[in-house]
């Protein structure tokens, strides 16, 4: 759900020509002689984003242990996305006509009339699942909806044996995408549908970022006007799972094994980012 901003012959010149000495999106976080590391992923990417920074396969081979935000392979199952479906579309009669103004009702409808979306197929989604729904459409089109970091580390950790742990239940997430745009959600459809047309450019500027483990361009990029815009949102989906996870991320640090948490890379930024909090707490981060 975070907001991504053509990488510019400019910004991929600069990306090549510091790839000697480039930071990673990957950080060893240490305290009391333990180790644990975070790798910041994206969960969609293009076959043009591989392979991954190299300090992606460093912190895995030194680790025995993967922590992700969720079990992936539960999260595809049939049961799931009937839970998903029940909770992010109407079930008792409404559409979204029901819920939104209709000038937001017009400008959806012909958007996806332009698209050749069935609108009708479309009419019981509440907005949350239609602006994701809508933006993986667009995704799919520009050809980088493909397997992400975290799917990528998930499939090649079961195939090594590795050990897994997870952060948060399926049916917690379902929970924290029912309530994107809850109580805003003429503006959040309408953002959604102004982003439309600059994904590509999005997508591509906060990857570069990403690449880079440049956290700040990061914030910059979609954080802060994420926060700014939709404050409540930020909330939840941010800035409260951090917290919920800090927790797990610290009992790591008792343990024998090596852990890599691999988390979606806008938990990793800002103020209220996860690294910051382990920095405020007296654990040593070294970017790889």
């Amino acid at each position: 759900m975070t907001k991504i901003w053509t990488l510019s012959l400019t910004l991929l010149m600069l990306l090549v020509s510091n790839v000697s000495t480039a930071k990673s999106p990957v950080w060893q976080v240490e305290k009391n002689g333990k180790t644990v590391f975070i790798g910041g992923t994206i969960h969609l990417l293009g076959q043009q984003d591989y392979p991954l920074p190299a300090a992606f396969d460093q912190a895995y081979e030194k680790s025995q242990v993967l922590v992700l935000e969720v079990d992936l392979n539960k999260a595809q199952t049939p049961q799931f996305q009937q839970q998903m479906l029940a909770q992010m579309t109407y079930q008792d009669g409404r559409t979204y006509a029901d819920v939104l103004q209709s000038k937001t009702v017009e400008r959806l409808n012909t958007y996806m009339q332009q698209r050749g979306l069935p609108v009708d197929n479309f009419k019981v989604f509440k907005p949350s699942l239609l602006s994701i729904t809508l933006t993986m459409v667009e995704l799919q089109r520009l050809g980088i909806a493909g397997t992400g970091v975290d799917m990528f580390y998930s499939m090649r950790g079961s195939n090594d044996a590795k050990r897994f742990q997870y952060l948060e239940l399926p049916n917690e997430q379902i929970e924290f995408l029912a309530d994107l745009g809850k109580g805003f959600e003429d503006e959040y459809i309408n953002y959604t549908l102004d982003d439309m047309h600059r994904l590509a450019d999005m997508m591509s500027e906060m990857k570069v970022a990403w690449r880079q483990g440049d956290n700040d361009a990061l914030y910059d990029l979609a954080g802060k006007e994420w926060q700014q815009n939709f404050p409540q949102s930020y909330q939840s989906i941010i800035v409260e799972r951090n917290n919920n996870w800090l927790a797990d991320i610290e009992s790591y640090f008792s343990s024998d094994e090596v852990e890599f948490i691999l988390v979606g890379a806008m938990h990793l930024v800002g103020n209220e980012g996860v690294l910051q909090s382990l920095r405020d707490k007296g654990y040593q981060i070294t970017q790889l």
